[in-house]
């Protein structure tokens, strides 16, 4: 016992100090919280030496997110990051496989309206370029970024070969300029829905010369130009080796340089045919890529075309493809969808299809959580894969494996890059009080001695974050639910606090042990104001199973509806919410299910829901994903239309005493703004508080202006405020 004391008094003191420390930090304004900066992608080199790192940041001077390109380099002691590009659109770098070049996708001006990267930063018009997206290259040892690809269409996925003389590429199937005109004097601005699609058509573009192209560029010619005047669709030089009548997406090609692979899509990208969204390959020994001369300035349809082939054939959504060092299967996870028999929701699942037998095995069939990223390494495949709260990293050398834990720091993993030619990897780490950066380490084996190689989120370090720890409660039905309580600063684990109900979309996602900083992910930022946030995981939600996740099947409301608020009655059960300041808010299917609850509990001071449905008729046919409302509520609306009466907020509207604040983004076609156009008339004509924000120009996701994000979180925390009776002090 003695032994232990000194332990124990060095344990108190170093709590003390914590505290102290904590309470001598600044809280967490608004201003600097929608300062965060995230990484949508990062790539490692193939040596493992050098890191290209996308980061996305709000430039609120030009009203856009900036994206920009830096580069890591590993010299062993320090390293280096140096910012790539300036343009602010720039996106999914990836390294060339000698390591020579970086390819990058880029929606800035072109060298004919721009000199340079910089001169698109000064320019205060240049917010909104509208310029279709090009393949890029810029080299790692330092120079301008030039384009290899041209034109009205826009590049939907690039390829780099595997002697990385070769790129390759997909647009849409290309128009000439008489075609243009035709079709404009025929249809005006009427538009055909349909009728007006077309599918895309991939291209090789050969390296050399493509650099010979752009050494010669101020000495282009009178012939080059007109050419490019009737062809405005065209990238000089590139061959069509393949067109399918859907859009190509995720192209990516085998280790050995023999075949390119895709995944299909529907044209305008809506979920309404299962057999719109596939793996193809295609087998590069049936083009004549190989044969064409390398200053060949021919029209792209001079080559011989492959005809891809179907290698899935499912009713699922395959995503994130990735060539086996094989060269024979391909690595896919599932968006929705099943890969084994009639739709139904899964969690994401990672999977190999054989190219040559179509055979799919699932890898790790046994761990019960989603496989949320994932990336192969020399030896084996290295995943992040969620459990409950939790999102750690784990390996496997095959798909009988089981997953082996590699990780050791509590918190999530995310955006896995491993090398071709060493054991180093990089990734994104996060916990509730340490803030997004990018991590390289020296192998798997190795991750507690990662080190971080950014640091552009080190103010919220410097500031007191709440703290956060699981809960759980059980169900009516016996069933274990799990969410998070995100404590106010200083208040970790006090007792009978004012409390938000905050519901995470999906529904097919789960909150847990990661950093939040964004317009939708802000629990940071209300408990710093004061809120108690709990995060339920209910129903529905992922890291739980497959059984957990399919339990929402066809209750799309009512069952999680139940588990959230169960949850809630255990909070106030355990002296841990306030019940005379509960608040609940939500976007996406939190808006869903926080329309749905505010029917059926008058217990709720406040709400603030955001792009939810209200009804599911409407919503089926707006929406840009109807495998999954038809699967949710048990058929389409008319196989199932006293599912879409019952599971619909609008037709118990008239229980809703909570005043409500809204928001929307004009643009959306995931959940239609008629939805909340709807609601808010509803509520207006039943006389209870609303107020509805749309958002010009966005989408469901509000990644177009950085100031439609803080404003809607602004106004948010101020309805809180003023109506969820927020006590003095918090």
């Amino acid at each position: 016992m003695r032994i232990r004391k000194p332990v124990c008094i060095a344990a108190i003191v170093a709590t003390f100090g914590l505290i102290a420390a904590a309470q001598n930090k600044p809280k967490l304004t608004l201003d600097e919280f929608f300062n965060s900066v995230s990484f949508p992608s990062l790539e490692i080199s193939p040596d493992g030496n050098s890191v290209v790192i996308e980061t996305n940041r709000a430039d609120w001077d030009r009203q856009i997110f900036r994206k920009d390109l830096w580069l890591y380099r590993d010299d062993g002691k320090a390293g280096s990051l140096i910012q790539l590009t300036q343009s602010g659109h720039d996106t999914e770098p990836k390294w060339s496989p000698d390591g020579r070049w970086i390819a990058f996708l880029s929606e800035r001006k072109s060298a004919a309206d721009k000199d340079d990267d910089s001169d698109s930063d000064s320019d205060p018009d240049s917010k909104n370029n509208g310029e279709p997206a090009q393949v890029y290259l810029i080299s790692p040892n330092g120079g301008e970024a030039f384009p290899v690809t041209q034109g009205e269409e826009e590049v939907h996925t690039f390829s780099w070969s595997a002697d990385s003389q070769t790129i390759y590429f997909a647009t849409r199937q290309p128009w000439s300029k008489q075609q243009k005109d035709d079709y404009k004097k025929e249809w005006k601005d009427v538009v055909q829905y349909r009728a007006a699609e077309r599918g895309d058509t991939i291209f090789a573009l050969d390296l050399s010369a493509a650099l010979a192209r752009y050494a010669a560029a101020p000495t282009k010619t009178k012939k080059q130009n007109k050419d490019s005047e009737k062809n405005p669709d065209l990238t000089p030089g590139a061959h069509a080796i393949a067109t399918i009548p859907l859009r190509v997406e995720s192209l990516i090609t085998s280790p050995d340089g023999r075949k390119l692979a895709f995944i299909s899509n529907a044209i305008d990208q809506r979920q309404e045919k299962y057999e719109d969204v596939e793996i193809y390959t295609l087998n590069l020994a049936d083009t004549n890529v190989a044969r064409v001369p390398a200053t060949a300035e021919s029209a792209p349809n001079t080559s011989a075309e492959a005809h891809p082939r179907r290698i899935t054939h499912n009713q699922a959504i395959e995503v994130r493809p990735h060539w086996a060092p094989d060269s024979r299967h391909i690595l896919f996870t599932v968006e929705v969808g099943d890969v084994s028999g009639p739709y139904r929701d899964m969690q994401p699942h990672l999977y190999a299809v054989d190219t040559e037998t179509a055979a799919i095995e699932q890898w790790a069939k046994a761990f019960i959580g989603p496989v949320e990223h994932y990336a192969v390494s020399r030896d084996s495949v290295l995943t992040s894969a969620r459990l409950g709260t939790e999102v750690q990293m784990y390996s496997a050398a095959k798909p009988s494996d089981e997953l082996h834990h590699l990780s050791t720091w509590s918190g999530t993993y995310a955006q896995i890059s491993a090398a071709t030619h060493s054991p180093k990897l990089a990734f994104i780490y996060s916990s509730l009080g340490k803030p997004d950066e990018v991590y390289l380490a020296d192998g798997a084996a190795n991750l507690d001695q990662a080190k971080p190689i950014t640091s552009f989120n080190r103010l919220f370090t410097e500031r007191d974050l709440p703290q956060g720890k699981p809960y759980k409660w059980q169900a009516d039905d016996g069933t274990t639910v799990e969410g998070m309580l995100i404590y106010p600063p200083g208040k970790f684990e006090n007792k009978h606090l004012p409390m938000l109900t905050l519901i995470h979309g999906g529904p097919a996602d789960a909150d847990g042990n990661h950093f939040e900083a964004d317009w939708y992910q802000w629990a940071t930022l209300a408990a710093t104001n004061g809120w108690l946030v709990f995060e339920p995981n209910y129903r529905g939600s992922t890291g739980y199973g497959d059984k957990f996740l399919t339990q929402i099947v066809p209750q799309i409301v009512s069952r999680p509806g139940k588990d959230i608020l169960e949850g809630v009655d255990a909070l106030i059960k355990d002296g841990i919410a306030d019940p005379d300041h509960l608040t609940i808010a939500g976007y996406s299917y939190g808006g869903y299910m926080t329309n749905w609850l505010i029917t059926q509990t008058t217990r709720f001071k406040a709400a603030v829901t955001g792009a939810g449905a209200v009804e599911h008729i409407g919503n089926w046919g707006n929406d840009d994903t109807t495998y999954d409302d038809a699967y949710y509520l048990g058929g389409r609306p008319w196989e199932a239309p006293q599912r879409y009466h019952d599971e619909a907020a609008i037709f118990q509207i008239d229980k809703v005493k909570t005043p409500t604040h809204i928001v929307a983004g004009a643009n959306d076609i995931r959940v239609a703004v008629m939805e909340d156009y709807l609601l808010e008339h509803a509520l207006y004509s039943l006389g209870i508080p609303n107020a509805l924000l749309v958002f010009p120009g966005e989408g469901h996701s509000l990644s177009k202006n950085p100031w439609h994000g803080k404003i809607k979180v602004r106004e948010e925390l101020n309805w809180l405020q003023k109506y969820g009776g927020l006590p003095a002090g918090n």
